[in-house]
C-alpha cells in the first residue's frame, strides 16, 4: 500500500464520531495477552462503544490476529505511515482519537518503561504523550515473583501519581506453574471498570 493510501486509510479508520465512546487497548508482552479476543469481544457489547488495539512486538505472540475484530495498530505501522513532514504521527492520532486508554495486560517490562517515561514503541509513545485529563487503566500482569520484587510496588505507585487507575492482578496458578498474585484481572472486571467511565461520560453528556 503506497503511503497516501496508508494516510487515507488511517484518517478514515479514526475518524471520530460524538456519538461513540472510543477505547484504545493496548496490549505489551505478558502471556495474558492471549485474554485481547475475549477483551476486545466484551467491549465491544457495551453500548454505543468504538476499539481499537495498540501492540507490542511480544504481545503478538500470544494472540491470534485473526480473531481480533477491530483494527490492531503496532510499531511497523507508525514508522511506514510516516515519510514526510506532512504525514500524520500514528501515537499522535491514536491519542487524539480515543476517550479511554486500557492497557491489558501491563508487564512487568512495559511497567518500568511507562515509570521512567521511556516510550521507545508505538504503545509507551502513545502512553507518553496521553492526555491526562482523560482515563488511562492498568491492568498488570505478571510472573509472582516479579510481581513482589520490591521495584514493582514503587513503579505501581508512580503510575497512580500520573494520574492512571490501577485493575490490580489477582492470585491464581499462573501458567508457568507458579501460584500466587500476579495474573491479570478477568476481562469481566475490566470490562466493568470501562463501563463506569463509559457511563460517567453518557452523564456528562447529558449534561451539557
Amino acid at each position: 500500500m503506497q503511503t497516501d493510501d496508508r494516510v487515507s486509510s488511517l484518517k478514515n479508520d479514526l475518524l471520530k464520531s460524538s456519538e461513540t465512546f472510543r477505547i484504545l487497548v493496548g496490549v505489551t508482552g505478558s502471556v495474558a495477552a492471549l485474554k485481547l479476543p475475549a477483551l476486545v469481544s466484551q467491549l465491544l457489547q457495551l453500548p454505543g462503544v468504538d476499539v481499537r488495539v495498540v501492540t507490542t512486538e511480544h504481545a503478538k505472540h500470544f494472540y491470534n490476529p485473526a480473531e481480533v475484530s477491530v483494527k490492531i495498530y503496532s510499531d511497523k505501522d507508525e514508522w511506514e505511515l510516516w515519510t514526510q513532514r506532512s504525514d500524520p504521527v500514528l501515537h499522535i492520532e491514536l491519542r487524539r482519537w480515543a476517550d479511554l486508554f486500557v492497557i491489558a495486560p501491563l508487564d512487568a517490562n512495559s511497567l518500568g518503561k511507562i515509570a521512567c517515561g521511556i516510550c521507545d514503541n508505538l504503545l509507551t509513545c502513545v502512553v507518553r504523550a496521553w492526555d491526562t485529563s482523560r482515563p488511562l487503566l492498568f491492568c498488570p500482569a505478571m510472573n509472582t515473583a516479579m510481581w513482589l520484587h520490591p521495584i514493582t510496588a514503587q513503579q505501581v505507585s508512580r503510575l497512580k501519581e500520573f494520574g492512571y487507575v490501577e485493575i490490580p492482578c489477582i492470585a491464581k496458578k499462573l501458567v508457568c506453574g507458579d501460584e500466587g498474585k500476579g495474573a491479570m484481572a478477568e476481562v469481566s472486571t475490566i470490562v466493568s471498570a470501562v463501563e463506569q467511565y463509559l457511563q460517567k461520560s453518557e452523564e456528562s453528556s447529558q449534561k451539557a
